[in-house]
């Protein structure tokens, strides 16, 4: 009973703060990008995670997905052989992470799926400990990333971490904060005032190279392929201009934030000191490398 009435309270909590304009629906993106998820986009996701865990598969792996959004990744775990539990906050995420189950995996005990928050404390711990906490441009949405990535340094206890999370450009990020703030408070039809301009910027000078080519508009239709994490350049749009809440890290003080807990960093792929995400892997120094007696691990 206590845990419906703790759900229920998180909904309206989320409900309210999305109607304030500090935060964005992200579940509502996320279930537009579900139209356009397909095969292909499913194994770039699959390769992904192979690439950054350096493995072959997740077989015998316990996968925690923190904040899963449309799923995909969740997907792409279960599909490379790892037992899932997917959360998120925003309950259309946690809709779009169903509905993926329920057209791959339906009733599959081995795929769970959740509503729950990284910040909260009480609920993080009762969830273990997993073998691959695995959580993409999350938890600096979380409104207290500190606070959310300590929680989830206690679920990879033992595992692995691979986390990101955006990268601090100073003065700019301080300017995208006031857009994300001024696009959250307009209503529904009027955010294309922010919108569009924000796509002029981003894409603007790369779409006009593109032409200049004789290639329109290939960057915009290769982005899945290109680093991007087979997601689609609308809505990831969408979901950079409008995410809130909003917060941002140096590489080196996310480093010296999990070395301090016992991790030490196995992968980094950073943004180059620009606009986007700062990847790493860690692994807790009191685990031993997932699939060793398999030799999964790909060379470096």
């Amino acid at each position: 009973m206590g845990e419906i009435i703790s759900r229920n309270q998180r909904m309206k909590s989320h409900q309210q703060e999305v109607k304030s304009g500090n935060r964005f629906a992200f579940g509502a993106n996320w279930k537009q990008f579900l139209d356009v998820l397909n095969e292909e986009r499913i194994a770039m996701a699959e390769e992904s995670l192979k690439q950054m865990l350096q493995v072959k598969d997740l077989k015998n792996v316990r996968f925690l997905d923190v904040g899963s959004g449309s799923g995909l990744f969740s997907l792409a775990a279960r599909r490379l052989g790892a037992s899932v539990h997917s959360f998120d906050y925003d309950p259309q995420s946690v809709a779009c992470t169903s509905e993926l189950k329920r057209r791959f995996y339906q009733n599959d005990p081995q795929w769970q799926v959740e509503q729950g928050s990284a910040l909260d404390t009480n609920y993080t711990e009762k969830l273990g400990r997993f073998d691959v906490v695995y959580s993409w441009g999350v938890l600096h949405h979380t409104g207290n990333m500190w606070k959310a990535l300590d929680n989830v340094s206690r679920l990879a206890a033992g595992g692995r971490l691979f986390i990101s999370i955006y990268n601090d450009q100073g003065r700019r990020s301080r300017l995208w904060r006031r857009v994300k703030k001024i696009y959250n408070g307009l209503p529904s039809p009027l955010k294309w005032l922010v919108l569009y301009p924000a796509w002029i910027v981003l894409w603007g000078p790369i779409t006009v190279v593109d032409l200049l080519r004789a290639r329109p508009f290939r960057t915009w239709r290769d982005y899945a392929k290109q680093g991007a994490r087979s997601m689609h350049p609308w809505y990831d749009l969408v979901d950079w201009v409008g995410g809130l809440p909003f917060e941002v890290a140096k590489p080196e003080e996310i480093f010296d934030f999990f070395q301090k807990k016992g991790f030490r960093l196995d992968h980094l792929v950073t943004c180059g000191g620009g606009l986007g995400c700062n990847q790493f892997v860690f692994t807790h120094n009191n685990s031993e490398n997932i699939h060793k007696d398999q030799e999964t691990y790909l060379s470096p």
